[in-house]
């Protein structure tokens, strides 16, 4: 039975959302393709004959999801406004629903090219995307300080998940949006 161009478009964008939380919530090496299948209400041939590979698929749903989900696809009013939002409690206990930086960076060293290029356009677009919210500096320093300013959320809120001691990851928090907030004044 053929689908409508509408439905499978339909189709391709819940695979996509489906993909994109999964794989934040469980890792890349915790997702599997009958996973995928089953999250999307899907046979895993459908995902084979819309991606034909988990890779692709992995590679389609970061750029997508980045584009349409977690705290950097939000609008952005100010940076300040951002790095709080990030650096929160809420932002690390729900990592399906938040940054890919943070919640697959330690996957991406064994990803393939393909995956490893997306997630690239990603950090690059992050840093960018931010830049455009400082008021001084040239264009090349804004997308620099703002890369800094990325690295260092990205990496506490790792450490902020990864650690057993809730008071510890608080702090780590804590700690790191009050340092990044006094250098962005």
């Amino acid at each position: 039975m053929k689908i409508s161009k509408k439905q499978a478009a339909e189709n391709r964008e819940l695979i996509l959302t489906s993909a994109a939380r999964l794989f934040r919530e469980r890792g890349v090496p915790g997702v599997g393709v009958d996973a995928l299948g089953q999250a999307a209400g899907m046979t895993h041939g459908s995902l084979y004959s819309q991606f034909g590979s988990k890779e692709k698929l992995l590679a389609e749903a970061l750029e997508d999801g980045f584009e349409r989900e977690g705290p950097l696809a939000a609008p952005v009013d100010t940076v300040s406004g951002l790095v709080s939002r990030y650096l929160s409690p809420k932002h690390r206990e729900n990592p399906g629903s938040g940054c890919f930086m943070a919640a697959l960076g330690g996957d991406m060293p064994r990803q393939g090219e393909v995956v490893r290029r997306s997630f690239t356009r990603i950090v690059k677009g992050a840093a960018a995307r931010l830049a455009e919210k400082l008021p001084t500096g040239t264009p090349r320093a804004r997308k620099d300080e703002m890369l800094a300013t990325v690295a260092s959320m990205v990496g506490a809120m790792i450490l902020a998940r990864a650690v057993d001691d809730p008071e510890f990851s608080d702090r780590i928090l804590s700690v790191t949006r009050s340092k990044l907030l006094r250098e962005l004044r």
